[in-house]
């Protein structure tokens, strides 16, 4: 899962890391494996963006429909005046592909580059390259992984988000490709919320894919989330 901050500047950021928790608590309640593999601080606070890997039975079966734009409305702690904010976070969910699976990656179209971490930690922080960056060349692709101390290690999970961006980009175009022989002319609208989360002047958050809503948003943000999961996982095809 990877949560990438939109308008809004530190609201932004700030909508990040509440995403990230809230996706992290979900996580926890059903017992699964959680790893943040990559992640930049914003200015002030929060996470300009955030990369984690979430192991478990069903995983992606069930996140597959978080994908998408999740817009914040509340009174910004970071606004002197208490103006109310909207602000928007987009998650991106895709499977770990294993073993680089259908996906094969020529070596010889990968740049790979080393630089020192820029993150919270310990003491080989800022002091060795561990961090790395891995840029497959045909599709443009930018992968980063700094958040362990080796830099093989981060290699290696910067090598399995890619295989995994791969896959998905390969499935995009597959499914590009079917819908224009079937002659399916539904638009993909990329860039609409598929979430409010609204904290002011009321609580509610609705999904409006589904329409599934509550007023609880403290639930929500807790990570009870399995609800919305359920709704979108029961929706006719197209509508989630």
């Amino acid at each position: 899962m990877e949560i990438n901050a939109g308008a809004g500047g530190t609201e932004a950021c700030d909508w990040v890391e509440m995403l990230l928790r809230m996706y992290l608590r979900w996580a926890e309640r059903h017992g699964y494996r959680t790893e943040i593999v990559n992640s930049v601080p914003g200015e002030v606070a929060g996470l300009k963006n955030v990369t984690v890997f979430i192991e478990g039975r069903n995983a992606y079966g069930y996140l597959k429909n978080e994908r998408g734009v999740h817009r914040l409305v509340r009174i910004s702690p970071f606004d002197a005046n208490r103006r109310r904010h909207t602000t928007f976070a987009a998650v991106d969910v895709i499977p770990e592909i294993e073993g680089n699976g259908e996906v094969q990656i020529n070596p010889d179209e990968l740049r790979i580059d080393t630089f020192r971490s820029s993150g919270a930690g310990g003491q080989h922080v800022n002091k060795t390259e561990s961090a790395v960056r891995i840029t497959h060349l045909p599709t443009g692709i930018v992968v980063t992984c700094q958040n362990e101390r080796s830099q093989h290690k981060n290699r290696e999970s910067a090598m399995k988000v890619l295989a995994a961006k791969l896959a998905e980009l390969q499935r995009a175009q597959t499914e590009q490709r079917v819908a224009e022989l079937r002659g399916d002319l539904r638009a993909i609208e990329w860039g609409n919320q598929m979430r409010s989360y609204i904290f002011q002047p009321y609580t509610l958050v609705k999904d409006h894919r589904t329409g599934h809503e509550t007023g609880d948003v403290a639930r929500v943000m807790d990570g009870d989330i399995d609800d919305f999961i359920e709704a979108a996982l029961k929706a006719p095809a197209g509508k989630s």
